[in-house]
């Protein structure tokens, strides 16, 4: 297997959704653009990825949303991108279709009392179902690797929940410990970068709460009705 020298991922920049919330109810939630603000800060990342490649080529893994796509734009990594596929399974949770705003609130708030892993959208996905097809697009990655022409980074524009969720199955970190991080910001950038003993995760996700990463529900508070 000729595995790359790092894995980079990085979210889209601010979204128009991520200013205003509404338009969910009205544009489908792949057609939603980056902002003027999130085109800046997706030139910021590239200029930190070029960095990371050092004049390497690398092969590149985008969401089928807009603002991936308009991320990897501006992202201007020019020639160093050797070629792009598509790749749906990297894609944002789902949600519902046309969301209604004040429904989703409600469901958000549910969400956080059943836990982020396991609840699901009533006309949507749950981390868990996230966590699934990451789990089989590793195993197309695996294969991709397998290719001894096949580039010496790779590199995914995707989104926050789908990054941590990667990471939790590559590393194999527990539910608990899942539920305790937080997304990385719009345009944040992580890389899980070989070594001597396998691949590490060059910055951690921030944590909303104390957990690690064999955490389980047995080392969790009992749950009070």
């Amino acid at each position: 297997m000729s595995a790359p020298r790092q894995i980079i991922m990085v979210r889209h920049g601010q979204s128009a959704a991520n200013v205003d919330q509404t338009l969910y109810n009205r544009i489908p939630d792949y057609r939603i653009p980056l902002t003027e603000q999130g085109v800046a800060e997706a030139k910021v990342a590239g200029e930190q990825i070029r960095r990371q490649l050092n004049g390497q080529k690398v092969c590149v893994y985008v969401s089928p949303y807009l603002r991936a796509y308009q991320t990897l734009e501006a992202l201007n990594l020019g020639d160093l991108v050797e070629r792009t596929l598509e790749e749906p399974r990297l894609r944002e949770q789902d949600w519902a279709n046309f969301q209604n705003p004040a429904e989703i609130a409600d469901q958000k708030e549910l969400r956080n009392a059943y836990g982020h892993f396991f609840y699901r959208f009533r006309e949507g996905e749950s981390g868990s179902d996230v966590y699934d097809r990451v789990t089989s697009f590793l195993e197309t990655l695996y294969r991709h690797w397998s290719k001894p022409d096949y580039e010496p980074n790779t590199l995914l524009v995707t989104h926050g929940l789908t990054m941590r969720l990667f990471c939790m199955r590559w590393f194999h970190w527990s539910v608990e410990y899942f539920e305790s991080l937080n997304n990385p910001g719009n345009a944040e950038v992580r890389a899980l970068v070989a070594g001597a003993t396998g691949y590490s995760l060059d910055k951690p996700f921030k944590q909303w709460t104390p957990a690690y990463p064999t955490k389980t529900v047995l080392d969790a508070p009992e749950h009070l009705w």
